[in-house]
């Protein structure tokens, strides 16, 4: 997975931008970068305090002391230079949107691939299932071998829903946004596998 990096130049403007929404504290600023770029990019305090700093000694940001926590704000000399380098800011955006767009194509991919696999399983399981029916000796008793498919469905129902869950949870956790048209997109697959799975086992 490829995380977006800063320039010097690039995040001191983009502190600028996320200043230029709202005044904020310095976990709130650091929250904000790893949310807008998926969770791929989280700064430590070392790296967002001592351009803030800068940016005061500037004259571009303010400080203020609300309790515990130190709020930021941008001054009009701030909101200036924001708005004459916005052209720099959309390409930083558009960047940042890239790199989002790839973890979600990526989670999608992992899901169509794990339901590419339970399909596949479950379609071996009745072509197998179909196969050694003609074969069957006097001894056999085709109803063991039915739970032996029954316990591989099982295997295979349950191994989809642990990869799904993890890839779609660790997703989430890093910041990403899980989008309208993914789920719908997954819960559409998901009945279609039963229905396929439902018209296999009364063919």
């Amino acid at each position: 997975m490829m995380a977006p990096v800063f320039s010097h130049g690039d995040l001191r403007l983009y502190l600028l931008n996320l200043l230029d929404e709202g005044p904020r504290h310095g976990y709130d600023i650091m929250q904000a970068l790893s949310d807008r770029t998926g969770g791929t990019y989280t700064p430590s305090a070392g790296t967002v305090y001592p351009r803030l700093a800068k940016l005061e000694e500037e004259g571009l940001v303010s400080k203020t002391v609300d309790g515990r926590k130190t709020v930021y704000a941008i001054t009009e000399a701030g909101r200036a230079e924001v708005e004459a380098r916005s052209g720099e800011l959309e390409d930083i955006e558009d960047g940042l949107a890239d790199s989002v767009r790839l973890i979600a194509d990526e989670v999608r991919g992992s899901v169509r691939e794990a339901m590419k696999s339970l399909r596949a399983d479950l379609a071996s399981a009745t072509r197998q299932e179909r196969a050694d029916a003609p074969r069957e000796e006097p001894g056999d008793d085709p109803r063991v071998r039915s739970r032996e498919q029954l316990h591989r469905a099982d295997a295979a129902v349950n191994d989809f829903r642990v990869r799904v869950r993890s890839d779609l949870r660790t997703f989430v956790s890093q910041g990403g946004q899980l989008a309208d048209t993914m789920v719908d997109e997954l819960v559409g697959d998901l009945d279609r596998i039963a229905r396929d799975v439902t018209r296999a086992l009364r063919g």
